[in-house]
């Protein structure tokens, strides 16, 4: 494989010893990197957390993407091989099997890997993948129809979840590239939509964020010609929410700004079309509920926490009735707004919740072990909520 080493260390600890293999002084690399030698300074003794356009920015001068600096989760031995497994299979995407597939087995597998990404279930996730994408390669190939290719296009669109909530990247920009061909046998708008939205989420992992905007513009553009009504809302939604979180990444903050209300704005729009409660299509989810996480995320991103604070006012109501995949990312992002306007006892709080809430996507999430590094640092005491999530995360006190 050739993605960056796995990492036992937090990001910003990572990000101190990548730094430091390369022999750069951190006057060096903050000053490269376009960032204070002081705000460096602090997220590495851990008394800053590292946000991930803060990342994409001190990765560049040293030639890496923010997955790298963010640091590749660790997996087990037994998962190693799952994970080469899955390689194979995407590899042969050309090669369907010679078993028979019946449609039966295809509809209950993706029901069954569904569950297991709303319940962030990642290790059952993880064994169930390899099978399901020759399957449904075999399957596809088979019946060709459009329902076909749109069900594997969906197995491809969670093999680059799965890949990049580990920040695997190889895996994740070729799971992209795949999707976007399966979808292209038998064109479906809305299967298109997803698919751009996912290799505009590519583009996010690496850092290329402005990147990632063209690939979401020009998506929303062909989305709104080619589909009508609610599915149309749908796709935009999905694509605008993608948009947000691009350009709150932004290494221009007011650039970042204006393009984020624009997507703001129109994922607002189109959130109009299903009143209180968030449609869910192929693995994807939108609607008021799921637009709130995201507006909170970007906020919290373009460096304004207590506007992210102010989305989250009546942040129970708008988690009801989502997954643990969107309910823990954004207690963690809760704690990170938290922790930035120095509410250590609320970050620490929320940072529970998170891990209560989705404890194999804690484990993995850049937000959730940067988050627990800086309040186990500022913590003078330990606290016993402090030592469960150091023995949870595997990050010393």
């Amino acid at each position: 494989m050739t993605d960056a080493p796995h990492t036992l260390l937090a990001p910003g600890a990572n990000l101190a010893a990548l730094r430091n293999t390369r022999g750069l002084s951190r006057t060096q690399l903050a000053r490269q990197a376009g960032i204070s030698a002081s705000l460096l300074s602090r997220i590495e003794a851990g008394d800053r957390a590292l946000a991930p356009a803060v990342a994409a920015a001190l990765g560049k001068p040293m030639g890496l993407s923010m997955a790298d600096v963010l640091g590749r989760a660790s997996v087990s031995q037994g998962d190693e091989q799952r994970v080469a497994a899955l390689h194979s299979a995407i590899r042969d995407y050309d090669l369907p099997g010679r078993h028979e597939v019946h449609e039966n087995g295809i509809l209950a597998a993706l029901e069954t890997a569904r569950q297991h990404r709303d319940a962030a279930e990642v290790d059952r996730l993880l064994a169930l993948l390899p099978q399901l994408l020759r399957s449904a390669t075999t399957y596809a190939h088979d019946v060709n129809t459009v329902d076909a290719w749109m069900a594997l296009s969906e197995v491809y669109s969670t093999v680059y979840w799965l890949a990049a909530r580990h920040r695997w990247m190889d895996m994740a920009e070729l799971a992209v590239t795949r999707q976007r061909w399966a979808v292209e046998q038998k064109p479906d708008p809305l299967g298109v939509a997803i698919a751009a939205r996912d290799r505009a989420g590519a583009y996010l992992n690496g850092g290329d964020f402005e990147g990632g905007l063209t690939i979401v513009d020009r998506a929303i553009a062909q989305a709104q010609s080619g589909l009508s009504g609610q599915e149309r809302a749908f796709a935009v939604g999905v694509l605008n929410l993608r948009g947000m979180t691009l350009a709150g990444r932004l290494h221009d903050k007011q650039e970042g700004r204006r393009e984020a209300e624009r997507h703001i704005a129109s994922a607002w729009e189109a959130a109009e079309w299903f009143d209180d409660r968030d449609w869910h299509r192929h693995n994807m989810i939108f609607g008021p509920r799921n637009t709130t996480t995201h507006v909170l995320a970007t906020r919290l991103d373009l460096g304004r926490p207590r506007e992210a604070l102010e989305v989250a006012e009546d942040l129970d109501t708008a988690l009801t009735g989502l997954p643990a995949t969107r309910v823990g990312p954004t207690r963690m992002n809760l704690a990170r707004a938290q922790l930035d306007v120095g509410d250590r006892d609320g970050a620490l709080e929320s940072l529970s919740a998170a891990w209560d809430a989705a404890p194999q996507m804690a484990r993995i999430h850049p937000t959730a072990r940067e988050v627990f590094r800086v309040l186990s640092s500022l913590h003078r005491r330990s606290k016993p909520e402090l030592l469960r999530l150091s023995k949870l995360s595997g990050i010393s006190l």
